[in-house]
């Protein structure tokens, strides 16, 4: 795809900037661990210090509850139901926009980037809630998991993201996110990859996993993704 140009003029490739959600846009810490509260409750498990359920912002939520709370592939999808419950009605707007994001995204749209969503959280809530921030306007594709789980990784949801838009490559698109699941996902569709240190990842996660490039605010996130296109 190729951004239309004035007679005579060579025409501008796009540049694609692919946006996690969660701890990248926005801090969702309260309702993610208020919703998996909620869902280890009716197992009987109880999280008094919900610093404990941080890890639950990122990776796929049935292979968390397995992981971390030991709950049976039949449990974790049970637990995903009860999540949800309280997600689609209060968790989803227990969730705070990182400050600056909205003239953050202004800006990178002005210089002609193509602005993309690719989250590993279902689309119909992803939608919901760059609505209710005032940010959907900014984002050209909404690309994200669906309630049965069809796309449950970062790297299926990034390549069903390149099913719709096919001229993304290593040369004109690049990653954005907190954990190592956007650098893997990245990684995995040959996409670079910019890791962000004010989410809920560390810098020893995001090297690990491979990133291009790391950020430790949003002025210095724009700085790398000029720098990626020098």
């Amino acid at each position: 795809m190729v951004k239309s140009a004035v007679k005579g003029e060579i025409p501008v490739p796009n540049k694609y900037l692919l946006f996690d959600l969660d701890g990248t846009l926005t801090d969702p810490m309260i309702g993610i661990t208020n919703c998996v509260m909620y869902a280890l409750e009716k197992f009987g498990i109880r999280v008094p210090d919900r610093r404990e359920l941080y890890p639950y912002i990122g990776p796929p939520l049935t292979e968390s509850f397995m992981k971390r709370h030991g709950l049976t592939a039949a449990q974790a999808d049970a637990a995903l139901a009860y999540y949800r419950e309280r997600f689609s009605s209060t968790g989803m707007f227990e969730n705070t926009l990182y400050e600056d994001v909205p003239s953050f995204l202004q800006t990178l749209k002005e210089e002609g980037y193509t602005l993309l969503i690719a989250t590993s959280k279902p689309e119909e809530y992803t939608v919901q809630i760059l609505k209710h921030f005032s940010l959907d306007g900014y984002f050209d594709f909404i690309a994200g998991n669906t309630l049965d789980e069809s796309r449950p990784t970062k790297s299926a949801v990034i390549a069903y993201l390149r099913e719709r838009y096919p001229d993304i490559s290593a040369d004109n698109a690049v990653m954005i996110g907190d954990r190592k699941y956007d650098v893997v996902g990245a990684r995995e569709n040959g996409l670079r990859s910019i890791g962000v240190l004010y989410g809920y990842g560390s810098q020893e996660e995001l090297v690990t996993a491979g990133a291009t490039a790391l950020a430790a605010d949003f002025a210095q996130l724009e700085q790398r993704i000029r720098e990626l296109w020098l």
